[in-house]
């Protein structure tokens, strides 16, 4: 049975209902406004009771325009928002970041053209670490998803994603990562296409993978810079470990829809550690970016 809840539809008991304060009436907190304002990857920082830390990367691309935020989010107070410093020349266009385990600080973001960057926060700024473009990327590929995982054996994983469309879907690409080289073991790659949105559609606008290999999918509808804008998140498929240690992409037939979210582009997902709760964030173009909470998070 699926129930609407403050705009958001849940699948039976899988998805939680965002919590709703005072000032948010539909369950989503505004951290910036107009088309530079929009959040396009979520990685946790830390936890401090009820708030999250998220660092958060925006998809801007003219110099001048913020590509690094600091956000608190509170479901019960109003969120804060601290620009972080990106020195020297920025990058075009990031839309996806995750933290690097077990570096403390240390993050991959990525661009949509398949270029990464690692960094180290310090402070009100980052530091570039190490700039390289991820492997086997398509010149015509729009790269919006990134996520990195020590599965339960050990080994380092990254999965991205081209975002796909109407007419193609998503393509899906994992690979074992070496934190000290940068370096990428033998890849395996899938398709995927959400049933639902069905019209304007990215079939992966962000995603995430679990300790124990669970794949988490957001994909959203964008016919333009004025929506109207739908989204949904999936569990996806997992990953395994093949022959000879290589990383393999099991993909379910039929994708589990965790919640179907109206009215916002959701194209940033984070997963509080070993929890089921995790922040959302949406890149509404002229409409700003905005955060809630809800337990789409897998074991």
């Amino acid at each position: 049975m699926i129930k609407k809840i403050c705009g958001v539809a849940l699948a039976g008991a899988a998805l939680l209902a965002p919590s709703v304060p005072a000032h948010a009436a539909d369950g989503w907190q505004r951290v910036g406004d107009g088309i530079t304002g929009g959040l396009s990857g979520l990685a946790v920082e830390g936890r401090h009771g009820a708030a999250v830390d998220v660092l958060a990367v925006r998809d801007n691309k003219q110099p001048g325009q913020n590509r690094l935020v600091s956000l608190r989010y509170d479901p019960h107070a109003k969120p804060q928002v601290s620009p972080v410093d990106w020195p020297g020349e920025p990058p075009v266009d990031l839309e996806a970041i995750d933290a690097v385990p077990g570096r403390a600080r240390e993050y991959v973001a990525l661009a949509s053209d398949g270029t990464a960057y690692r960094i180290r926060r310090e402070r009100n700024a980052v530091r570039v670490l190490r700039a390289f473009a991820l492997p086997g990327i398509s010149p015509d590929g729009n790269y919006e998803g990134f996520a990195l995982a020590r599965l339960a054996h050990g080994k380092l994983v990254a999965v991205w994603a081209d975002r796909g469309g109407d007419d193609h879907p998503a393509k899906l690409t994992a690979a074992e990562w070496n934190p000290r080289t940068s370096a990428f073991g033998k890849r395996d790659s899938a398709p995927f296409s959400a049933p639902y949105p069905a019209e304007d559609v990215r079939h992966v606008s962000d995603l995430k993978i679990s300790a124990g290999g669970a794949l988490t999918v957001a994909s959203a509808s964008d016919p333009g810079d004025d929506g109207p804008y739908a989204s949904a998140l999936y569990t996806a498929g997992h990953l395994a470990v093949g022959d000879h240690g290589r990383i393999r992409l099991k993909m379910a037939h039929t994708p589990e829809r965790l919640g179907s979210f109206s009215g916002h582009k959701i194209e940033a997902l984070a997963c509080l550690p070993k929890s089921r709760e995790g922040i959302l964030g949406t890149d509404d173009e002229n409409a700003g970016g905005s955060l809630t909470e809800a337990a789409f998070c897998r074991p």
